[in-house]
């Protein structure tokens, strides 16, 4: 398993127009050519200024486009052969981060990084060949150190994180969705925009108050030259957290100050894994924030990780932009280890597939096996491409079989209501029987001193043999009702 450093690229964005209203100058410099990010202090104008280099630098007359193709698209093509990936923005408050992954409609030139990678992933499928593919994705925030699902039925409930020896860590009970087109990807991402915590402070009037994880799971089945099939798994996290911020500069109090503390712990704890992983420690300290744990495989795990660092370039956030920078420099020093993940235990396409072979066989049971072969070959299915294909013939199976199940359930409840009804009348039967066998005991004990005109006085002698004659034949008729609920049931 081949080491690979994680990749990490910088944006410098224009000055904003509140920035220019205080009179802020412009400190940050990108040479895009060499990868290189050039930072001056204010404070110092004759010092030269601090350069760091990056697997790509980009000002603000780069677009996302742009960014996107030069160093996301690699990474996001991995994920449909079978390798995680995880994208993620860090950076202040206000510079730039949640415009880079989630971007605007217009320009479309604009458009964000979690966007393209939909179009991207789609595009990917569409061109591939004798491959199904099964795409589910999920939305949660960490909003003050607490899970939630954007995308759940209560965006407020409080989820858990568990770890599985196999799966790693999840969250236990977040919710999946089945995407089949890129328009069902961005409807969940707006759907989860809408449900995140924001929030206006003097630095940003729409400003991220949690750090939030997009995921998109892909499971692949693919079939070889001799027919067989191979699965593979794959997940794209794409990560927009939180700005860091100083409380002197966004004016947050109350509820925001508290918000901002959860965050600034957050990235704090982030930074500690980054420099434990960078160091070489035994202990890396994952276990100190829920962000670093979700993020866990994606620092020094089986995942390959970019991280879009954003710096403003003004010089009152010079101390911020240089802490970014520093934060990203070290960053990228971290090796991860990834592989396809190749025949996954869990992979639900297996399990759709022997729950169709099942339905299948209980056809055949029904209908013939030659009838249900012969449909086969009379109608045989298109190779599938995408998830919705597999579940369209899954449901029809399903419709048939329970209907032929419904009736059967109906002809065997209309059998239980006959068989109820002869066993009512054998026991009718049964008292008749009784009440005659004991007229006629009462009748045979009393024979030899019977008042004129119980018994004729000829057929005394014969009363043992006509009792036993009698019980013949009675004990012959229930046997018959018995043999008759026995065929019937």
């Amino acid at each position: 398993m081949a080491a690979e450093a994680v990749k990490v690229a910088v944006r410098c964005r224009p000055l904003s127009g509140r920035e220019e209203a205080r009179g802020c100058r412009a400190i940050v410099g990108v040479d895009s050519a060499r990868a290189r990010c050039l930072l001056r202090n204010p404070a110092s104008p004759t010092e030269p200024p601090r350069q760091f280099f990056f697997d790509g630098a980009f000002s603000g007359e780069h677009s996302t486009e742009h960014i996107y193709n030069e160093i996301a698209y690699p990474l996001v093509e991995g994920i449909t052969e079978g390798y995680n990936g995880t994208i993620f923005a860090y950076g202040q408050t206000g510079s730039g981060k949640s415009f880079t992954m989630q971007g605007v409609v217009d320009p479309s030139s604009q458009k964000g990084i979690i966007s393209r990678a939909f179009e991207h992933i789609f595009e990917s499928i569409q061109c591939a060949e004798n491959a199904k593919f099964l795409l589910r994705a999920s939305c949660l925030e960490i909003y003050n150190e607490d899970i939630r699902d954007l995308l759940g039925a209560d965006t407020k409930q409080k989820l858990e994180l568990k770890e599985h020896p196999e799966q790693g860590v999840y969250v236990k009970g977040l919710s999946l969705h089945a995407v089949h087109s890129v328009a069902q990807c961005e409807q969940l991402m707006d759907m989860g925009c809408r449900n995140r915590a924001v929030g206006f402070t003097l630095m940003n009037k729409d400003s991220s108050r949690s750090h939030s994880i997009f995921t998109v799971r892909m499971e692949i089945c693919t079939v070889d030259e001799r027919g067989q099939e191979h699965l593979r798994a794959a997940k794209l996290n794409l990560v927009d957290l939180a700005g860091s911020e100083r409380q002197s500069r966004t004016g947050a109090t109350g509820e925001r100050l508290k918000e901002a503390t959860k965050i600034n712990l957050s990235l704090s704890a982030l930074g500690n894994v980054i420099s434990a992983l960078v160091d070489g420690r035994c202990h890396i300290p994952y276990r100190d924030s829920k962000l670093t744990r979700l993020l866990q495989d994606s620092l020094g795990g089986n995942t390959r990780t970019l991280m879009v660092a954003c710096v403003s370039p003004a010089d009152d956030s010079y101390e911020e932009s240089l802490s970014t920078l520093r934060y990203a420099n070290r960053a990228k020093n971290i090796r991860n280890k990834p592989c396809i993940n190749e025949d996954p235990k869990d992979a639900l396409l297996r399990e759709y597939q022997e729950e169709i072979k099942k339905l299948r066989a209980i056809l055949a049971e029904q209908t013939g096996t030659s009838d249900l072969a012969a449909h086969l070959v009379a109608n045989p299915a298109p190779p599938v491409k995408i998830q919705v294909d597999l579940e369209a013939e899954k449901q029809l199976i399903r419709e048939e079989y329970e209907e032929r199940l419904t009736r059967l359930q109906a002809s065997y409840q209309a059998e239980q209501a006959s068989r109820a009804r002869l066993e009512k009348d054998i026991s009718s039967l049964r008292d008749v029987f009784d009440l005659k066998v004991s007229a006629i005991e009462d009748l045979l004990r009393k024979g030899a001193g019977v008042e004129p005109g119980w018994l004729p006085q000829s057929l005394l002698p014969y009363a043992n043999v006509l009792q036993h004659l009698l019980y013949r034949w009675i004990i012959h008729t229930i046997t018959r009702c018995k043999m008759d609920i026995a065929l019937t049931s």
